[in-house]
């Protein structure tokens, strides 16, 4: 299988030995550049001294789990544009939801189907490096300027703190100003049509944005979807 590029680098964290060997020998193939960490605590230890593109983490883990792990990860800006993907034997869909809150790009249940994660990195690694067009890179609405470029945004000169995942949602909603989407629709523009989440996971973004930006920013039509507001009424 074509890989994306020799130079991304992958963080895995896992505190099943034989996980971690088996995703490295299979990775290496792929000519990823790899670290290893084996609880939270040394994930976020990794990630620091590491810089990795990609983190693949499992969720129970001692010491530290992968949800705390990504959220202190995710609440450092030095790694805004850092994607971690979940590892975990748990499907229960609360855990799915606390996953993405915690900043994750994608989540995957174990057993693991090699082929397939392979699959699914490449896919998250060549989506994610795709640079936005020229035109229309910063956006500026009242007091809140996007920029999508150095994947940034201020709201009233004051920087805000974004994940990657809120960030292109709120990029791509503030783009689209006055124009409703559902979430299928948002799934299908933000998360692509190749990561399956729960419908879910978009009300778990709105509502992390707008614990950020004013709520008239983005509002809600009952039943319909979401649109981006330039009007505070």
């Amino acid at each position: 299988m074509a890989q994306v590029s020799p130079a991304y680098k992958i963080l895995l964290v896992d505190d099943d030995a034989d996980i971690l060997e088996l995703l490295e020998y299979n990775l290496l193939k792929e000519n990823f550049l790899l670290a290893k960490a084996m609880n939270g605590k040394e994930a976020i230890a990794a990630a620091k001294s590491f810089q990795p593109h990609l983190i693949i983490m499992d969720v129970m883990m001692p010491e530290m789990d992968g949800i705390e792990a990504a959220r202190q990860i995710k609440s450092n800006p030095e790694f805004k544009n850092t994607l971690i993907l979940f590892l975990t034997a748990r499907g229960e869909e609360y855990t799915e939801i606390a996953a993405f809150e915690s900043g994750a790009t994608d989540y995957v249940v174990k057993p693991i189907k090699l082929r397939a994660l392979i699959s699914r990195i490449n896919a998250l690694l060549t989506r994610e490096a795709i640079v936005p067009e020229s035109k229309n890179d910063v956006i500026s609405i009242g007091d809140l300027v996007i920029d999508r470029v150095q994947y940034a945004a201020t709201f009233q000169g004051r920087a805000l703190i974004l994940p990657k995942k809120e960030f292109e949602l709120l990029s791509f909603l503030a783009k689209n100003p006055n124009k409703v989407f559902n979430r299928d629709e948002l799934l299908e523009k933000v998360w692509g049509s190749d990561v399956f989440v729960v419908e879910r996971t978009v009300d778990v973004h709105i509502r992390k944005l707008r614990e950020k930006i004013p709520e008239y920013y983005i509002k809600t039509l009952k039943g319909v979807g979401y649109l981006f507001s330039i009007d505070k009424a």
